[in-house]
């Protein structure tokens, strides 16, 4: 939302809002452009007839009094979709959903557009490298691409996002149940998507991963448009470089790596191929893709010690990155830290979803903060039920900051990868930490 208003306010909008609680980089972004609310909360008075347009946002209640003064005045009340949708009606529209990887496929499909001079517009859920800001809308350009998500639209729409976008290329990357809050069973999330796939146009292309099982069976069912299975690009190693293989057998070399990548990959390279591009070109623009932030992102890598991090939270998220990391350093020791954070990863209902998730570390621990469990008027966890949750007796359970950063002290310092993977911030500790420390002691022997 807050980058929609940036995105507003440079095409030389008015553009003003309110919230309850703002963060960074959200708050230091708003004030830079002189829109950052001078007080917290929700205002009725602010809401007049001089407004063209309100934008409703997700975390509005729907007696939100705002949002009531602008139905008594019956002005135009539209949700972050719907503005997005109605602004890009003359363009190409592709949307990319499912319970993982949306935001670096929606990353790689725009990352190879703008190398190749195809002029996008985007929405997408994270910073990518030589690109400015997350929303981009302008009159000029012939596509957008839309990272969408399964989430209510709004107090007001129950509907997920997605179906709002009305794509013309859809892609489904998987489902794996997530966001139990919202979705309290598999059943139901699973319709989310069935849902969209009904709702999608006869004449939509519709890519989506055939290694999922109940992806395919969904789309097999539900699906009348024009269907596009993927599986995952071609990959070859030769000592420590990787090589995409194009389908013309030319190799380009790559920096990302781990299947799901590939598998995203995959899904850009599908879309490429319905609007007819450029193989070479494709394989060319995505040899120089470096990652979406916060996706396997290295904060340190120096000769035997590797440190990564990954916004990975929930299940189908932690089993790829360590998968993904495993199989990158075979040789190393890794070493993985696991945060739960979020509603679904710290009901004890859900947690048996992560078993054997952490299975290829040699050495593990899962972080939560019991405090925040009752912030979120949660029922606290039994370290061994949570074990027990991860089939691994020997996992380390940490619920203080300091714990944590006890057990990253011990953690080996030479031929190790540690990897750190939470939509949090692991308590509170400075991962700075690991690029400041000594090169000398990375060759003691730790």
């Amino acid at each position: 939302m807050h980058q929609l208003a940036l995105q507003l306010v440079a095409q030389g909008h008015q553009v003003t809002g309110s919230d309850d609680a703002i963060f960074d980089p959200a708050l230091t972004n708003l004030k830079q452009a002189g829109i950052c609310p001078t007080e917290l909360g929700w205002f009725p008075e602010i809401i007049d007839d001089n407004l063209d347009m309100v934008v409703l946002g997700k975390h509005a209640h729907a007696d939100n009094v705002e949002l009531s003064k602008a139905r008594a005045l019956n002005l135009k009340v539209v949700t972050f979709p719907e503005l997005i949708h109605s602004s890009s009606q003359e363009k190409t529209r592709i949307v990319v959903g499912g319970s993982h990887g949306k935001t670096t496929t929606t990353s790689m499909l725009v990352h190879t557009f703008l190398k190749n001079g195809l002029d996008c517009d985007y929405i997408v859920g994270a910073k990518i490298e030589g690109i400015k800001g997350s929303v981009k809308l302008s009159d000029a350009a012939q596509y957008i691409v839309i990272e969408g998500d399964e989430y209510p639209t709004s107090a007001e729409d129950p509907r997920p996002k997605l179906v709002h976008y009305i794509p013309n290329i859809a892609i489904l990357t998987g489902v794996a149940w997530d966001h139990m809050n919202v979705f309290p069973t598999f059943e139901i999330y699973k319709k989310v998507f069935a849902d969209y796939i009904i709702s999608l146009d006869d004449q939509a292309d519709l890519v989506y991963f055939a290694g999922d099982e109940l992806l395919s069976s969904l789309v097999a069912e539900h699906a009348t448009c024009k269907c596009h299975p993927y599986h995952e690009l071609k990959t070859e190693q030769y000592d420590n470089d990787w090589f995409l293989v194009s389908e013309s057998g030319k190799k380009y070399p790559t920096d990302i790596y781990g299947k799901h990548n590939m598998q995203n990959l995959a899904a850009a390279r599908q879309v490429w191929s319905i609007l007819g591009k450029n193989e070479e070109h494709f394989y060319q623009a995505a040899s120089s893709f470096n990652g979406a932030a916060k996706r396997l992102e290295y904060l340190v890598d120096r000769e035997g010690y590797t440190v990564i991090k990954d916004y990975a939270h929930s299940p189908s998220k932690v089993k790829a990155a360590v998968a993904a990391v495993r199989e990158r350093y075979q040789n190393r020791k890794l070493v993985v830290v696991c945060e739960l954070h979020t509603y679904s990863s710290l009901n004890i209902d859900f947690i048996p979803q992560y078993k054997d998730c952490l299975s290829p570390a040699d050495l593990s621990v899962v972080h939560y903060d019991p405090e925040a469990m009752q912030i979120k008027r949660m029922p606290p966890l039994n370290p061994e039920a949570v074990k027990a949750a991860f089939n691994d007796d020997k996992l380390i359970i940490s619920n203080t900051s300091s714990e944590l950063q006890a057990f990253i002290d011990k953690a080996p310092q030479s031929n190790v990868v540690i990897l750190m993977m939470s939509s949090g911030n692991y308590g509170g500790i400075d991962l700075n930490q690991f690029s400041s420390l000594d090169k000398n002691s990375l060759t003691d022997g730790k």
